[in-house]
């Protein structure tokens, strides 16, 4: 069964495609065969990254069930190395209302998957969407800039993300589902303690949903002034989900990223030696030693290399 990793953001425009296109080439490049699937409903462009223009099948024919084999959509992107897209699917009426039984079967679909590793580009925003498509992941990646509020929204995406997740624990029309749909919590013991007065046996089912759920942090178009707005989020988010979390690296700004997109390349193809692409090896590094052992994977794992200026 492969890993499933999913890399999600709190706002668009942070970066996150960028993110995924160039972890998957290189992680094609250390001999895992890579499966990359953009899941941004109505936002779908990593096809694009990678100079696909006009995809000849999408997600779209597999909730349409014009394909039923997801295998099928797979698209071969950089032969000979082992890197596949699943392109994502437009703004349709069956997309935009999607069932949760067609995100069942996507999701039962994805683990079926010839591949080693998934990556899974969910889209921005704190839709039902995007939230489910964040929490069907083994291992969890967020990607922020400095800007502030890119810190808050992230913030908020990992909170709701969360809570989320405590709710799948639970029925649909359970009295705790519904306690929890209707407030706001500042941490994860405050859902814990209205998921206790709801029902005291449902504590250890929320702290069995939330066992595991520490989403790692790649920080983007870094510059030597952002350590306020990052320490920032670590601190907000170490409050909220009760452990400090990790930080696979951090993305400098960096000319060449922008040129990359231009020509259609990730930017560890285009410029290797840029500070971005060195910047994405460390982090590719740190994503191989997460999946090989996710136990002592935060105990072990390098501070984030300093920014050049």
């Amino acid at each position: 069964m492969p890993t499933i990793i999913s890399v999600a953001s709190g706002k668009g425009g942070v970066g996150k495609s960028m993110v995924v296109s160039n972890l998957g080439l290189l992680l094609a490049r250390q001999g895992q065969r890579v499966i990359l699937v953009d899941m941004d409903i109505g936002g779908a462009n990593l096809h694009i990254l990678f100079g696909m223009f006009h995809p000849p099948t999408t997600l779209t024919d597999f909730f349409t069930n014009r394909l039923t084999n997801l295998e099928d959509l797979a698209h071969p992107l950089a032969n000979p190395l082992p890197l596949r897209l699943i392109p994502g699917t437009g703004e349709t009426l069956i997309t935009a209302n999607l069932q949760h039984a067609k995100k069942k079967r996507l999701i039962r679909h994805l683990q079926k998957l010839d591949a080693d590793i998934i990556l899974v580009d969910v889209g921005a925003g704190t839709s039902y969407h995007a939230l489910d498509f964040f929490l069907l992941a083994d291992h969890f990646l967020a990607v922020a800039t400095p800007d502030p509020t890119s810190v808050l929204d992230l913030y908020r995406f990992i909170k709701l993300a969360a809570i989320r997740k405590v709710l799948t624990a639970f029925l649909a029309r359970d009295p705790v589902a519904e306690a929890l749909l209707s407030q706001d919590f500042h941490s994860i013991t405050e859902v814990l303690e209205a998921v206790g007065r709801t029902s005291e046996s449902g504590v250890a089912l929320a702290q069995q949903a939330l066992q595991g759920f520490q989403p790692a942090l790649i920080l983007n178009r870094m510059t030597p002034k952002s350590r306020i707005n990052t320490l920032h989020l670590r601190n907000l988010l170490k409050q909220y989900v009760g452990a400090e979390l990790s930080v696979l690296g951090n993305i400098p700004e960096d000319p060449q990223v922008q040129q990359s997109i231009l020509k259609y390349l990730p930017v560890v193809e285009f410029s290797p030696k840029s500070p971005a692409a060195q910047a994405f090896e460390h982090i590719a590094e740190n994503v191989l030693k997460q999946i090989e052992q996710p136990e002592g994977f935060r105990n072990s794992l390098e501070e984030p290399r300093k920014i050049r200026a």
